[in-house]
C-alpha cells in the first residue's frame, strides 16, 4: 500500500482551516486523484485554544511552527503565516533545508526571497510549490509553468488585489468618495483595519513580481517594480471614466521590450467592453498574452477560504503524484538576470485632472505647457466652480504620449499658477500601450 503524504500545517486561519475542510470533503476523491492519501499530521498556530470550527482529528499541535521542518514524520510543510521575514522564512529555510517539500500562499515570501528559497529546494530535489500566493482559485502559477510553456509570453496583465477591485467597483455603483467605501469594505472584511498594503498597491505588486518571473524566465524583482495605489481616485474621477466610456481599475502589467521588463502597479482606464472592466467586486482576473496562444483571460476569486485552499490542495496533489519542478519553470541557473525597461519610454493615452483658476487665459496657458513637453490634448472636459473658490475642475485626455513626456508636462504645470494643487494622472490602458 501506497504510504499517505504526510503533511504539517503552519497557520490556522482562513485559508488553513479551509486546507483541513477540504482534506475532510473530499478525502477520498484526493486520495484517488494524488495515488494516496493526504494526511494532517501536525499544526501549529498562535491561538491552541481558539475554536475554529474544524476537527483536527489526531494532528499535533506543535507551538513553535518551526517544530514542523525537523519533525521526521512531515513530508511536506504547508505554510500559511504570511509575512517575508521572521517565523514564515525561517519555517520554509529549514523546511527546505532538511528535505522536505513546502507549499506556501506567501506571495511577500515568494516574490523577496523566492530565487535563494528555488535554489535551495533545488539543491535537496524538493518541491516549491506556491499556487495559493497569486490569484487565489485562479491557477495562473499552473498556467504559466505548464499549460502556457511553449509560448513566448508577450505581456501580462492582472486584476489582483480584491479589496481595491471591490473599491472601486462600490465607488462606480454608488458614487461615493474613496474614503467612505473603503470603511465598508473594512465593515464587510474585505480590507484590513491597516488597508495601506493593499489600496497601496503592494500586495498587488508582489504578485506581479512572481507572474514576471514566470513570464519571461528571469528573476524575481519586486524592487523593480513602479507601484501607484488607488487612494488618490475620487467619484468624479470615476464618472469622468465612465463618461468617456472607461472604468478605472488596479492593474499590475508586465510587459517586455528589448530594453528590459517593465513591471507596473497602478490604476488605469480600461475600455468599457474589455474582459478586464467586466471584472468586479473582489474577483481577480490575470490576462496572459502568448505568441501561441494570442490573448488568454482568466478570472475567479482571488482570495477567501474556499479558493485559496483550493489553490493549496491542488500543490499537494501534485507532490502526492511524485511531480517535482523547478519553482520557477526552469532551474534557477538558467533564469535572466532582472533588466528593467526605460519607464520614460511607455507610450500611452493619460487622462489629466485639475483644479484651473477661473481668470481669462488660464486655459490658453495650460495647453501651450503641456504642448511644451509634447503632449497632445484630444478631448478636454471642463465643468463648473468648485464651490465657491474660483477654481474649476478640468480634464484633459490625452493622445498617445511618451511616459517622459508626461512627466515633463507635470512639471511645466506645477509652476503655474493657474493650477491648483496636484494633478492627477491616470494611464489609459488601450490594448497598445506599450
Amino acid at each position: 500500500m501506497t504510504k499517505p503524504l504526510r503533511i504539517g500545517v503552519a497557520g490556522l486561519g482562513t485559508v488553513g482551516v479551509g486546507v483541513v475542510k477540504i482534506l475532510a470533503a473530499r478525502r477520498e476523491f484526493l486520495a484517488a486523484a494524488a495515488g494516496r492519501s493526504i494526511d494532517i499530521v501536525a499544526v501549529s498556530a498562535r491561538n491552541k485554544g481558539k475554536s475554529r470550527g474544524v476537527d483536527l482529528g489526531s494532528a499535533r499541535w506543535e507551538d513553535d511552527a518551526r517544530a514542523l521542518a525537523t519533525a521526521d514524520d512531515v513530508d511536506v510543510v504547508v505554510e500559511l503565516i504570511g509575512g517575508a521575514e521572521g517565523v514564515a522564512r525561517e519555517l520554509v529555510e529549514t523546511a527546505l533545508a532538511n528535505g522536505k517539500h513546502v507549499v506556501t500562499a506567501n506571495k511577500a515570501l515568494i516574490a523577496q526571497h523566492g530565487i535563494a528559497l528555488a535554489k535551495l529546494a533545488e539543491s535537496k530535489g524538493v518541491a516549491l510549490n506556491y499556487e495559493a500566493a497569486v490569484a487565489g482559485g485562479i491557477p495562473i502559477i499552473k498556467a504559466l509553468r505548464e499549460g502556457l510553456a511553449a509560448n513566448e509570453i508577450e505581456s501580462v496583465t492582472g486584476i489582483l488585489n480584491g479589496t481595491c477591485n471591490y473599491i472601486l467597483t462600490e465607488m462606480e455603483a454608488t458614487g461615493r468618495d474613496f474614503a467612505d467605501v473603503l470603511k465598508d469594505a473594512q465593515a464587510l472584511g474585505y480590507a484590513e483595519a491597516d488597508p495601506s498594503f493593499d489600496v497601496g498597491g503592494i500586495d498587488a505588486a508582489h504578485k506581479l513580481a512572481i507572474l514576471a518571473s514566470l513570464a519571461f524566465g528571469r528573476e524575481v524583482d519586486f524592487g523593480s517594480v513602479n507601484i501607484e495605489g488607488i487612494e488618490k481616485i475620487t467619484a468624479a474621477d470615476i464618472k469622468f471614466a465612465k463618461e468617456f466610456g472607461y472604468k478605472i481599475k488596479l492593474l499590475a502589467i508586465a510587459t517586455k521590450s528589448d530594453g528590459g521588463i517593465e513591471q507596473r502597479v497602478h490604476p488605469a482606464l480600461v475600455a468599457e467592453g474589455s474582459p478586464l472592466a467586466a471584472v468586479s467586486g473582489v474577483f481577480n482576473a490575470v490576462a496572459v498574452r502568448g505568441d501561441r496562444v494570442g490573448l488568454l483571460v482568466l478570472e475567479g476569486r482571488g482570495a477567501g477560504e474556499g479558493p485559496t485552499a483550493s489553490a493549496v490542495l491542488s500543490d499537494l496533489v501534485d507532490i502526492a503524484r511524485g511531480l517535482v519542478m523547478p519553482p520557477f519553470i526552469v532551474p534557477t541557473s538558467h533564469l535572466k538576470a532582472p533588466v528593467k525597461a526605460r519607464a520614460s519610454g511607455s507610450e500611452s493615452p493619460y487622462y489629466l485632472r485639475f483644479n484651473a483658476v477661473d481668470r481669462a487665459g488660464s486655459m490658453a496657458e495650460i495647453t501651450r505647457a503641456l504642448a511644451d513637453a509634447a503632449v497632445s490634448i484630444e478631448r478636454i472636459v471642463q465643468r463648473g466652480d468648485e464651490g465657491d473658490t474660483g477654481r474649476k475642475p478640468v480634464v484633459f485626455v490625452t493622445h498617445r504620449t511618451q511616459e517622459g513626456s508626461m512627466r515633463n508636462a507635470l512639471a511645466h504645470l506645477s509652476k503655474l499658477e493657474d493650477v491648483a494643487g496636484t494633478p492627477l494622472v491616470i494611464r489609459i490602458e488601450d490594448g497598445e500601450s506599450r
